[in-house]
């Protein structure tokens, strides 16, 4: 057995990459999903919070502008996402996968939670929206970070066959993560409801993350590194400056993969991003929806996400990931088409049902991202290449997206405007997915780090 074979046994792997034992592959899946769901729900409570309650609570001075304003905070989170990207990028792929996921999961949490102990603008002014912003910048930092470390980790481990479905594990974590944060919020609209909610019940779902944090650091402990870093660091190939060759090599290539998240992005934050919750229940709005019901609908619409985004995955494995996004950009075009017209029924059952159809194209062009990704990259530099890839992504998609969709409507007087601009980012989606070749089941360990270094890009053989 070769020094390396020896290696990446001893991290419980076969020297393919492959895992070792169905516990091993179960310990890893179950590892993902958990972590993200933890990191997702953190990051969507407050995105919720937003929509619901923080407008009063924290931007009141301003008056008509207060939601507007509230949803820009979502959106200044996503300027910092590069920068946590950039960071977990260069410690991923110089010291590994595992230490990033464990930091970024405490960073997460501890952010969250302090969200939840803040004195709101009426007791204690200015510094009140201030705190809130930096510990929104903070969650930012995070989130750059983690889904690059959650996605190596399950695609890496995969078999070469499987990566689709192994790949889906950390993306069911956003609606799961949505799941969450919507089941509990409504809960506690619930348990209590009207000022109560206003004074003490919004605050419980931000401080549940503490042990969400406990739940989490103890599952991802107790995972084995990623084998294709093992075989890296055992070969001392670890790139010394990877982001400067990823800009160096590969800038076209980033570009376009965050155009594909983009697409994705933009239209799944009409949700995550709290727009659809404060439109459907703003008392002075059209429609003027109980709050309760409304945030059981966007939890509901988050299982048809999870099962379409768990589908995805699968299908990517026996179709291609390109034709997988084809298909799910088709079907996100018509889900655009169809949200607002049942949202603007006024009916709680249509506005579920027009959540849903969405969501079924949103699952399809999030499943296979994983995938796609890591097989994007060689694998010295990959920690940095679809970590940054998804930060600028995530910033040209959803970042202000619901700021985008209320200033639209206020301009325009009309959701259709809104509609127009979803479509607009569903057919850049498509654009830059038409873009690049499949290279599903390429080699992902570091002795094809030449074949790795092909672009992907149609009309370009070098990287």
């Amino acid at each position: 057995m070769s020094t390396r074979d020896q290696s990446s046994a001893a991290a419980g792997f076969t020297p393919t990459g492959t895992i070792a034992t169905g516990a091993d592959r179960r310990r890893v899946v179950f590892a993902t999903v958990v972590g993200t769901t933890v990191e997702w729900y953190d990051f969507f409570i407050y995105a919720t919070a937003v929509g619901l309650v923080f407008g009063q609570l924290f931007f009141a001075p301003l008056g008509a502008n207060s939601v507007l304003v509230g949803f820009a905070t979502v959106g200044i989170s996503f300027l910092f996402r590069p920068l946590g990207a950039f960071l977990a990028g260069h410690f991923g792929d110089k010291y590994g996968r595992k230490v990033v996921l464990m930091w970024t999961l405490v960073l997460m949490g501890l952010s969250t939670a302090l969200i939840g102990l803040l004195p709101t603008y009426e007791a204690i002014g200015i510094a009140a929206p201030i705190l809130l912003v930096l510990l929104r910048i903070l969650q930012g930092l995070s989130a750059g970070g983690e889904w690059g470390g959650a996605v190596l980790m399950a695609v890496e481990h995969a078999p070469k066959k499987r990566r689709g479905a192994f790949g889906a594990s950390p993306q069911i974590g956003v609606p799961l993560g949505l799941l969450l944060a919507s089941g509990v919020m409504a809960l506690m609209a619930m348990i209590a409801p009207g000022d109560a909610f206003l004074a003490w019940g919004w605050r419980v779902p931000f401080l549940l993350s503490v042990v969400l944090i406990l739940v989490g650091w103890y599952i991802r402990r107790r995972v084995e590194e990623s084998p294709v870093f093992v075989e890296l660091a055992e070969r001392k190939e670890k790139a010394r400056t990877p982001i400067a060759q990823l800009f160096r090599k590969h800038l076209l290539l980033v570009v376009i993969a965050a155009l594909v998240f983009a697409g994705n992005n933009a239209v799944g934050y009409m949700t995550t991003g709290g727009y659809i919750q404060n439109y459907a229940t703003n008392p002075e709005g059209p429609l003027a929806l109980d709050r309760t019901p409304v945030l059981w609908a966007v939890a509901a619409s988050a299982v048809t996400w999870l099962l379409a985004t768990f589908a995805a995955g699968f299908v990517s494995d026996r179709l291609g990931r390109r034709t997988t996004y084809i298909i799910g950009w088709i079907l996100q075009l018509v889900g655009v088409f169809a949200l607002f017209p049942l949202v603007n029924t006024g009916n709680v059952w249509l506005l579920f049902l027009g959540l849903a159809i969405l969501t079924i194209g949103l699952g399809f062009t999030y499943g296979p991202q994983a995938a796609l990704y890591s097989e994007l990259f060689p694998a010295s530099i990959r920690f940095s290449g679809v970590s940054i890839s998804y930060a600028i992504g995530a910033i040209l998609g959803g970042a202000f997206a619901p700021t985008i969709a209320t200033a639209l409507v206020q301009a325009t007087g009309s959701t259709l405007s809104v509609t127009w601009y979803l479509a607009g980012m569903t057919l850049v989606g498509l654009a830059a997915t038409l873009l690049l070749r499949d290279r599903t089941g390429i080699p992902l360990g570091p002795d094809h780090e030449a074949e790795q270094a092909q672009s992907p890009i149609y009309g370009l053989s070098k990287a």
